[in-house]
């Protein structure tokens, strides 16, 4: 009797909801979240974050469209490499190089609808799962250490924090996806521009594609601003509830 009424605590405590976050903590961590992506140091070590979510794109895409996962490297500069094996061209491979850029803000927009419905814990737990998950495809140290580490943090904070910590980490989280998928695109750009990545993703869909690199560059840049604006309201609801603009 104990452990099943230890197992429904749990259960209840993984898809349960939360009070609602006070909109001041919404709006801190979103302007946290904002300093983080604006400023040099601190996103050159958060950019770990939106790399891991880039590569897993790559990867999910992969895996999806039929191509052979052959495994994930992150590498200690933020950058990354996904390998899979199909045709080189094709639907398949323009899904898996389109995957990487959108990523993080899509990933941020599902953590979004997620803690729309105040379910914080499931939301830290559901990263957990999607760590460990990428964790059996990484083929170098540095991205094991990585996961583990970002994932160590998640778990200690679902585990042992406060709600109130728990909700400030989430959203904070959940913020710089939607925020740091821009980020990148912009500094993607500004290297082609200086010759400086002539093996980008938006070139190899150039050449498997009719359409030049800068197109795909601005794919890029449309899709994570639009993710941006419909994961910023749905972040931004008790808000918007708290000002009287919505129902």
């Amino acid at each position: 009797m104990v452990a099943i009424d230890g197992l429904t605590g749990f259960w209840d405590t993984l898809f349960g909801a939360q009070p609602d976050p006070p909109p001041l903590l919404v709006l801190l961590t979103g302007l946290a979240a904002l300093a983080v992506v604006s400023t040099r140091l601190p996103w050159r070590i958060a950019r770990n974050a939106v790399t891991i979510a880039h590569e897993g794109g790559h990867a999910l895409a992969a895996v999806l469209t039929g191509r052979r996962l052959h495994g994930i490297r992150l590498h200690s500069d933020t950058s990354g490499l996904t390998l899979s094996a199909g045709r080189p061209s094709g639907p398949g491979m323009v899904l898996t190089l389109l995957a990487g850029y959108v990523a993080p803000p899509l990933v941020g927009l599902a953590g979004a609808w997620i803690l729309g419905g105040n379910r914080i814990t499931l939301l830290l737990w559901v990263a957990v799962a999607l760590l460990l998950a990428m964790l059996v495809m990484i083929r170098n140290v540095f991205g094991v250490l990585s996961l583990l580490v970002t994932g160590g943090i998640v778990l200690a904070v679902s585990w042992y924090a406060s709600p109130q910590v728990q909700a400030a980490f989430a959203y904070t989280g959940v913020w710089f996806l939607l925020l740091g998928g821009v980020r990148p695109v912009v500094e993607l750009q500004r290297l082609r521009a200086r010759g400086r990545m002539p093996a980008s993703d938006a070139d190899q869909l150039a050449g498997i594609t009719p359409f030049p690199a800068f197109f795909w560059v601005s794919v890029f840049a449309l899709v994570n601003l639009a993710v941006l604006v419909v994961g910023g309201v749905l972040l931004a609801g008790p808000i918007l509830t708290d000002a009287g603009l919505t129902g």
